[in-house]
């Protein structure tokens, strides 16, 4: 990945959200800028507020919320989707804060400052719950919570390292010194045994948190400042950055190099920070970028693989079953081939940006694309060509985009909080932009008879129009209480179901907008996505907890267990045209075909290996513990979590990927069939 651009001041700080999918930086410039950490894009309109520079960032535990502390002697929360503010600035310092840090349960916020002392906030009330802690006698330029939430450690101008009751702010043993210079991080291990420090006098060190004693030697590799260290999330390394421009990977059991210096950096590093994955780091620099390496090479970015090379965000079947379209961050579009799994041509380039949102014609011809390059792109199916200029007039990212059901206009939804309706052959807009939601439009879905577009918000609502006028006839409908991510019509036009951040999925009556079914839940993270069966009876979703699954449409009770297989957020899903099979695409760069005969409840013998195992969650490995089960839950085979993204097992049929592991069973035994294997 090339460094992030954006900020217009040196970034002092970054931070990962707790799912990796997302880097906070804060600037001198003013401003905090959430970014996708796989393409580097925004993923937010920068965050205003503070009237000076941002010295640092943090995010909640849950990923809700970014904390910031400034040369404006405030803190500040935001909602880190919105970039609002979540309650007033926190204030009691009298000088800049340095630093800031979460609670590991998420209820308080700890601040380092130039005044020397260490505050203590509610994040709710944003009232300090403790008065300042004083010990230090000089700047506090860091501090960091205990993972248990029971100490404070903080390093501090003066030298020292101090670590605090969090409850009493009281210290828990004598100030620690080593350091011969001041101390610019302070880091807890994972499991709270360690405490790592960096410091100006060029050495990091490594403290037992309950004792304050080093545990080995002072660690060298740079030649100058050290700004900031970070633990990886299993404790097994160190990272730090340096004003000498590079950032070094240490093994923290005894402090030597896991690779050589990260080097290439054209200025200080002032941050770095691990995801929770382990798998990459972040570092902020003087020069106004963030960067992103591999932990384990120190190279940027991300291999270079066949197939999509970013997230999946919309899959599509043909009309006539044979072939599965895909739209990606990846800035292509690819047709895949549904019984091999191939694909059928050379990707799908034009696009200048990530491809939100596809779907093929009625009659299978076309493919049309939207995109966050605010365009739509119309495909010819088999050749892959061009068939119209770009189609503009969107001012903001399209995030979804739907056919009539006769194929003669195009719908489509905007970051602009606009729907518009094209005409498929000329790309010419037919009426008047759609207006009335209040924020993004993040679904668009034509009615069976194509009279009516039901769309679905960020503002919450869903709303129905018509599809001639752009009047609206419904809405807004109302009840979910956090973004709708996904709408779909029933096949006879009856309800529409919708996919809400709230973790529901919500049935409505499409002529009233009055729900006819209780909200249904069962996700425990967003749903992403909605599809109705063929013939209305089940609704599929797909969720960011990683899982797909099944709902009786007339009762909203689950239909077999949860679907398990893909390994990062499911934003896509749809159902075949007969019926027989779900496709899903996620943010785990593949797609896969479900058989959905092969998730009915199928009794086997105790002790054999399943061909039609009972459900889903019983065939693919469990994410928890990566064990395949059989029927009764017994244990048949542990697979390395590597390879669960690539896993072909049933019920999926279809992996579409750059890869594929198929496990083999037709000649295995198991249980108290073991016997069978001996051929002497």
């Amino acid at each position: 990945m090339e460094p992030i651009e954006g900020h217009t001041g040196t970034v002092y700080s970054v931070a990962f959200s707790p799912d990796g999918r997302y880097i906070a930086s804060g600037s001198a410039d003013r401003m905090i800028q959430v970014w996708d950490a796989k393409t580097g894009k925004p993923a937010i309109e920068p965050i205003e507020g503070h009237t000076d520079e941002i010295n640092s960032v943090a995010f909640s535990p849950d990923g809700t919320c970014i904390a910031s502390g400034s040369d404006d002697k405030t803190i500040r929360v935001w909602d880190a989707r919105t970039g609002k503010a979540v309650i007033a600035p926190m204030e009691g310092h009298t000088k800049r804060i340095r630093s800031v840090a979460f609670s590991p349960d998420g209820t308080y916020i700890a601040s380092g400052s130039d005044d020397n002392t260490v505050g203590v906030w509610d994040v709710k009330t944003g009232k300090a719950v403790i008065k300042s802690i004083q010990g230090h006698v000089e700047t506090i330029f860091s501090v960091a919570f205990s993972p248990d939430g029971r100490y404070i450690a903080s390093g501090s101008g003066d030298g020292t390292i101090r670590v605090w009751d969090s409850k009493t702010g009281k210290a828990v043993m004598k100030a620690i010194k080593g350091h011969t210079s001041w101390i610019r991080s302070v880091v807890f291990s994972s499991d709270g045994i360690y405490i790592a420090s960096g410091s100006e006098d060029g050495t990091i060190r490594v403290w037992d948190a309950k004792t304050g004693k080093a545990v080995m030697d002072p660690i060298h590799c740079h030649s100058g400042y050290i700004n900031s260290v970070a633990f990886s999330p299993d404790g097994s390394c160190l990272v730090s950055g340096s004003e000498a421009r590079t950032i070094c990977v240490w093994d923290a059991k005894i402090g030597k190099p896991d690779i050589q210096p990260i080097k290439g950096l054209t200025n200080w590093v002032r941050s770095v920070a691990f995801p929770l994955s382990g798998t990459y780091l972040a570092s902020g620099s003087t020069e106004k970028t963030v960067h992103v390496q591999d932990r384990q090479t120190g190279k940027a970015g991300i291999k270079a693989i066949k197939g999509h090379t970013g997230g999946i965000c919309s899959v599509a079947f043909s009309p006539d079953g044979t072939h599965i379209v895909s739209g990606s961050v990846d800035q292509t579009i690819h047709v895949w081939d549904v019984k091999t799994g191939k694909t059928v041509m050379k990707a799908i380039k034009g696009h200048t940006d990530s491809i939100c949102s596809v779907a093929f014609s009625p009659d299978g011809t076309h493919i049309v694309s939207g995109s966050d390059d605010c365009t739509i792109c119309v495909w010819d199916a088999k050749t892959g060509k061009a068939l119209m200029k770009a189609i503009r007039g969107h001012t903001g990212s399209i995030l979804s985009i739907a056919f009539s059901p006769d194929g003669t206009h195009i719908a489509s939804g905007s970051v602009d909080k606009t729907i518009r309706v094209w005409d498929a052959k000329t790309g010419k807009a037919v009426i008047e932009p759609i207006q009335g939601h209040t924020s993004y439009v993040r679904s668009v879905a034509f009615s069976p008879d194509g009279t009516h577009i039901a769309s679905g918000s960020a503002d919450k609502t869903i709303r129905v129009w018509d599809a001639k006028t752009g009047k609206a006839v419904i809405g807004p409908i109302e009840g979910h209480t956090d973004w709708v991510r996904s709408v779909a019509f029933s096949p006879n036009g009856t309800y529409i179901a919708s996919a809400s951040d709230d973790n529901t999925i919500r049935v409505w009556d499409a002529k009233t907008g009055k729900a006819v079914i209780e909200p249904i839940e069962g996700h425990t993270y967003w749903i992403l996505s909605v599809a109705f069966s063929p013939d209305g009876a089940h609704i599929a979703s797909g969720s960011a907890d990683k899982t797909i699954r099944v709902w009786d449409a007339k009762t909203g009770k689950a239909v077999g267990e949860p679907i398990y297989g893909h390994t990062d957020y499911i934003n896509s899903v749809a159902f075949s045209p007969d019926g027989t099979c779900l496709a899903s695409g996620s943010d785990d760069q593949t797609i896969r075909v479900w058989e959905l005969k092969n998730c009915e409840a199928t009794v086997q013998e105790s002790g054999s290996i399943p061909v039609d195992l009972q459900s889903a969650s019983t065939t693919l490995p469990h994410p928890e513990d990566s064990w395949i089960r059989g029927p009764n839950k017994e244990l048949i085979m542990w697979v390395p979590p590597e390879y669960h993204k690539f896993l072909q097992i049933p019920p999926c049929s279809t992996v579409m990927a750059s890869g594929k592991v198929v496990i083999d069973f037709d000649h295995v035994v198991h249980g108290t069939e073991w016997a069978k294997c001996y051929l002497g």
